[in-house]
């Protein structure tokens, strides 16, 4: 099944002299299985996008489905939605709040009707997930730097097992090495499981790592969708709208441009490494 967008728009502050188009006739199709980036410039409708898919915000006009099931169906359970399709915000300390890390993980299967055994083994489970040590589970959580908060609200939309994990911004203000032990978890988690990931980002070179697909937001509307190849060919179009293409995408022009026989569609070091050492023959 998947997630399928069908003429989606959203106006904020519909009806009054500040109403803007925050979301413009969005059609888009999510299959399961899929990491998929979610990358635009600030305003781009990126963040307003990914709230739609469970619920948090409901579309001006338009329709949403999810499993086959429509989403503003009178009858359809929403809550239920928003534990199949888990949100973790780009600030972590909105969703962390009770007295240390394990209860707080605790607090989604707890509200789902879970008995204490089955709930305590899920967030124990997720904890683990995320490669949170065993010391810090009875720690505040506000006593945690800031990659060990972004895992712990991860844990705790995990331990409710939803099918469609949506991660906004997460690896926003962490150090690079933060940065990478986040994203390589997150990718590890999805090739394990199967699950359906979207990670909203402005970073290029995190998507073009990891992500089998990004969509490109700009104003509310979708600008490109497809490969992280096919997508960063478009990096001057890219550039006219206030993003641009990971590093290595100029290095290869640059190279190229200069008679180096390279295959500029490469978007990850490691993909750029392998084509210039072909390049020279070694």
């Amino acid at each position: 099944m998947s997630i399928i967008l069908d003429h989606v728009n959203y106006r904020y502050g519909e009806g009054t002299p500040l109403e803007t188009a925050a979301l413009k006739d969005v059609c888009l199709q999510i299959p399961d299985g899929q990491f998929v980036g979610i990358i635009g410039h600030t305003g781009s409708g990126k963040s307003t996008l990914v709230q739609h898919l469970n619920g948090l915000l409901k579309a001006s006009s338009g329709r949403i489905y999810f499993n086959g099931e429509d989403i503003y169906d009178k009858e359809y359970d929403r809550k239920k939605l928003r534990s199949r399709v888990g949100l973790v915000f780009q600030y972590p300390e909105h969703q962390l709040f009770e007295t240390d890390v394990f209860t707080d993980v605790c607090f989604g299967p707890k509200n789902l009707g879970l008995d204490r055994r089955e709930t305590e083994l899920r967030a124990y489970d997720a904890l683990r997930k995320v490669g949170l040590p065993d010391e810090l589970f009875y720690q505040s959580p506000f006593d945690l730097s800031g990659g060990q908060k972004r895992r712990a609200a991860i844990a705790g939309v995990l331990a409710m097992k939803p099918e469609v994990l949506i991660l906004d911004e997460p690896t926003a203000g962490l150090d690079p090495r933060g940065r990478d032990e986040i994203l390589g978890q997150i990718r590890e988690l999805q090739t394990k499981t199967g699950m359906t990931i979207l990670l909203v980002s402005h970073s290029m070179e995190d998507v073009a790592e990891y992500v089998d697909r990004i969509i490109v937001m700009n104003r509310g509307s979708v600008m490109y969708d497809g490969t992280p190849r096919e997508i960063f060919t478009h990096y001057r179009e890219l550039e006219s709208v206030g993003l641009a293409a990971p590093q290595v995408t100029y290095i290869l022009h640059e190279l190229k441009d200069r008679g180096l026989d390279v295959d500029v569609s490469a978007t990850t070091i490691g993909e750029a490494a392998d084509t210039v050492m072909r390049a020279l023959g070694r």
